[in-house]
């Protein structure tokens, strides 16, 4: 089943004057319609720098796939060089060696890494001189307009790269804002080029992003810190940007420096000198972009075409104390707004940072003076002061990862709520209530992608995807625990946190996400009257809630520019080229892991480009028994994220089907121990006849069909749900895939039986559009063609057994905002089932119950919880689609 969301374009505006038109070598403009030049004139069939494509993939799969150590590399190469001697043939390469030269001659998209020194010029003390002063810190970078020309270049793009600033429209006429060429700051960038560089008519604007972030690869082996610069395109779609591994690239390793001594470590002079070298590295590496913000150039795009692009210093990603340092301020003070740091959850809204008022406040005031009043620092110069038209103060984006998810929930909300129940009950009866909480989550039931926490939220070690998994079900694991307002404090901060990770926010979002704001600012004043917050809410992280819709405005949907995605790239870029170096000066050997593998992936980009990748080199990979096989789909589909375009979606079985089940209806249903097995089929084969397919449960007592006519079944433990869900975990077509299972032992344990939203009303808003069932069975039937009416169809039809819910009320829960339902009961007090055709089901459904105000029993678990309420939530906030179904 299909379902369209309401907010699907309708209308784009183009900039006018910087509209990316194609162009041909010498910039001179060219039709729409004609074709674009030739990428290479390297011939089809040539696989240089190897011999052939099963050479290249070999060296792909060695080294990029599995990380093959070099020893293990060599063993293979001489065992394979023993097996083909005997007919007079030899291995692709002679050993580990041989294959690491041939990666190094890949010449496409080569941009080399080089080394730029920097050293301490200031005054110094006369004896006893610190060591920091004595160093010479090594930054490494590579050329990031080089970088930027391959990123255009780059033909896997094609399709999801913008050449123009544009404004979207729904049909209700409400702006649409979705990647960064979507927002108000590429609009008024393109404005002040149009106007400040001359030729600039026709030009494409190509901002680059930016983000830093510190990482440790160990801490048990002493000081491994890195810290690595990354850049990606500001044209490149926002899922494009979080599914691609080329869309974000390291740029540079920026110098750590570190005072050996205690004593000069924490001075201010030693302070002083780490921002001068921050920024003075980061104007250092910028400078090959500056030429090309005030004078077009020629590039080629992801389509072929040649463009003139004008480069510009976009949006920079970084967690709060990473923006202190960027832009340049104090510790506690907003880096978008001049609020006190002891008022920053005032309601007014504080006026707004600029680069033109911060040049005039330091024109004007002496340092301590912008220190207290302004929270500026006044010895240091900002990178972007080298370059035209950026301020930093505004390329600071919001960072959902640090500021929301982590800072705000995780790190405040969570913690407060502790803090409350030991403070309120007492340490012995609050711990045990926190106990209880713990619980809740622990007998959480599953569903796709959630993670278990199997001891609830008790452990040491949270990173970024333990407190977006926890955010997924701690609402309903503290209402009865925790007072009504807390309750609504969490669900109005949740509501936001959702609303702003959206792919795409109209302007009733931004309303939504404002109006929740607000409540939560009302709610969360309980923890302040009960001492929790004594001195209140005045917290740079939480403030920066105030700041999301104009960052929405201005950058499109956070989640395109949120250090989730640096800190995922830390793994390929930082953390696995660490693991493969033998530990010794190892960033050397990191940058030359990192260029090795990019030099692979541009390689295979470009072979693709000249069609030499149709096919396979060897035997297709087998499809995995509970993969399913759907004839018309274009898209490849891998757990979780599916590759390809934006297709209609759709619902399907299992490969294969399960053996050791009965094949015949009624036997089934012995084995089931479902009696109404057969006359549930029944009615449903009898309501699917012509002249139409009823998709929905029926309203009304259906007349009495005939018998279940003889048939082969069969019974499968999964399927598979394909959606469109850009907001979750998906390909560069926002294109999501999850499991519906339907077992009796999953993984070697107990039974798990999946719950589904099925069509119901498309006319109807949210969840008042859905049917919520839970799938009991998954099959196949396939009338016997001698037993089978004439007008029923003779072909094996997807079927699902399912027990039906109904919702509680007319509206959601007003605590919790989530809706609730009940299991529908017959007259005997059991649970009432029907069959229905699998392409009615539109995905997977998370119910959580209503645990209420008494403690859950021991022997409750995560998978009879389904089994043992009387009321349950549905949970919208299981991933991003859920919340924008079931509201």
């Amino acid at each position: 089943m299909t379902r369209a969301l309401d907010d699907e374009p309708a209308d784009r505006e183009y900039h006018p004057h910087l509209n990316g038109r194609p162009c041909d070598a010498t910039g001179t403009y060219v039709p729409e319609e004609c074709p674009p030049p030739p990428r290479t004139e390297a011939p089809a069939g040539d696989w240089s720098p190897f011999s052939s494509r099963v050479e290249f993939e070999l060296a792909e799969f060695l080294f990029q796939k599995e990380q093959m150590p070099q020893s293990n590399i060599d063993t293979l190469l001489d065992l394979w060089a023993a097996d083909v001697i005997r007919y007079g043939g030899s291995p692709p390469f002679a050993d580990h060696a041989d294959l690491y030269t041939s990666i190094d001659s890949i010449k496409v998209g080569e941009v080399p890494w080089q080394c730029l020194r920097i050293s301490y010029q200031g005054v110094r003390p006369e004896h006893h001189v610190p060591s920091w002063m004595e160093d010479v810190y090594e930054v490494w970078m590579r050329d990031p307009r080089c970088v930027s020309l391959k990123m255009l270049a780059n033909p896997d793009f094609d399709g999801s790269f913008e050449t123009t600033p544009y404004r979207e429209y729904t049909a209700s006429g409400e702006r649409r804002y979705g990647n960064l060429m979507s927002g108000n700051w590429s609009w008024k960038q393109a404005d002040l080029v149009a106007q400040e560089v001359a030729g600039s008519e026709g030009a494409m604007l190509v901002s680059q992003i930016f983000g830093s972030d510190k990482t440790t690869v160990s801490v048990a082996t002493g000081q491994n810190d890195f810290y690595p610069l990354y850049m990606s395109l500001g044209n490149l779609h926002n899922g494009t940007r979080r599914a691609h591994r080329d869309s974000i690239l390291p740029i540079a390793f920026l110098a750590i420096p570190k005072g050996t001594e205690r004593k000069h470590g924490d001075t201010m002079a030693f302070r002083r000198f780490r921002r001068q070298l921050f920024h003075t590295s980061l104007a250092a590496i910028l400078q090959p972009l500056k030429p090309g913000m005030s004078r077009p150039e020629i590039v080629r795009c992801p389509d072929g075409h040649l463009r003139r692009a004008i480069w510009a210093i976009g949006p920079y990603i970084a967690d709060y104390p990473e923006q202190v340092l960027v832009a340049n301020i104090v510790q506690g003070w907003c880096p978008a707004c001049l609020k006190y740091p002891n008022k920053l959850d005032s309601d007014e809204m504080g006026p707004r940072r600029a680069r033109v008022h911060t040049e005039a406040l330091l024109q004007t005031f002496e340092p301590a003076a912008l220190w207290h009043d302004y929270g500026v620092v006044a010895d240091v110069t900002p990178f972007t002061h080298e370059f035209p038209r950026a301020d930093i103060n505004e390329l600071l984006s919001g960072d959902l990862l640090h500021q929301i998810i982590k800072g705000s929930f995780k790190d405040h909300l969570v913690t407060w709520v502790g803090d409350y129940l030991l403070q309120t009950h007492g340490d012995a009866r609050g711990k045990e209530l926190l106990d209880e909480i713990d619980r809740r989550i622990a007998a959480t039931p599953p569903f796709p992608g959630l993670r278990h926490f199997k001891q609830g939220r008790d452990f040491k070690q949270w990173t970024g995807d333990d407190s977006k998994a926890l955010m997924k079900v701690y609402l309903p694991a503290i209402s009865g625990i925790v007072p009504s307002e807390i309750v609504h404090a969490l669900s109005d901060f949740l509501e936001f946190c959702y609303l702003a990770r959206r792919s795409h926010l109209t302007d009733s979002t931004l309303a939504q996400m404002d109006a929740a704001r607000r409540r939560f600012n009302q709610h969360r004043q309980i923890f302040k009257t009960t001492g929790v917050r004594p001195d209140g809410f005045s917290l740079p992280r939480q403030h920066s809630i105030e700041h999301y819709l104009q960052h929405i405005r201005n950058f499109g949907a956070p989640n395109g520019l949120c250090s989730s995605m640096t800190e995922a790239k830390h793994i390929k870029a930082v953390k696995e080229p660490w693991r493969r170096s033998n530990r010794y000066e190892a960033l050397g050997q990191m940058l030359l892991t990192n260029q090795r593998l990019e030099k692979l992936s541009d390689a295979r980009v470009d072979f693709t480009a000249r069609g030499m990748m149709s096919g396979t080199s060897s035997v297709a990979p087998e499809l995995n028994d509970a993969d399913p096989v759907h004839e018309n789909s274009p898209v490849q589909i891998t757990a979780g994220v599916v590759a390809g375009e934006r297709v209609s979606g759709f619902v399907v079985l299992a490969r294969k089907p399960q053996p050791r089940y009965p094949h015949s209806v009624e036997d089934l249903a012995q084995y089931i121990g479902v009696a109404t097995f057969p006359a549930l089929l029944a009615q449903f084969l009898h309501d699917q006849t012509p002249p139409a397919l009823n998709s929905a449960r029926p309203d009304i007592e259906p007349e009495v069909p005939p018998p279940c006519p003889p048939g082969l079944v069969h019974v499968f433990h999964s399927a598979v749900a394909v959606f469109y869900a850009p907001s979750d975990p998906s390909g560069s077509g926002g294109m999501h895939r999850e499991h519906i299972r339907v077992t009796p032992s999953w993984r070697k344990g107990p039974a798990r039986y999946d719950c589904v939203f099925l069509g119901n009303d498309p006319s109807a808003p949210g969840l008042r559009s859905l049917h919520i069932a839970r799938v009991r069975l998954l099959f196949s039937f396939r009338p016997d063609p001698s037993f089978a009416p004439s007008n029923m169809a003779v072909v094996a039809t997807p079927c699902a057994l399912v027990e039906w819910f109904s919702l509680i009320g007319d509206e959601p829960d007003e605590e919790t905002g989530l809706w609730m339902v009940q299991p529908d009961l017959d007259s005997d007090g059991r649970r009432v089932l029907g069959v229905v055709h699998i392409e009615t089901i539109l995905r997977s459904a998370h119910l959580i119950p209503v645990f209420g105000d008494d403690p859950i029993p021991p022997y409750l678990k995560s998978h009879n919880a389904l089994d043992s309420f009387q009321a349950y939530y549905v949970n919208k906030y299981a991933d991003h689609h859920a919340h924008e179904i079931a509201f």
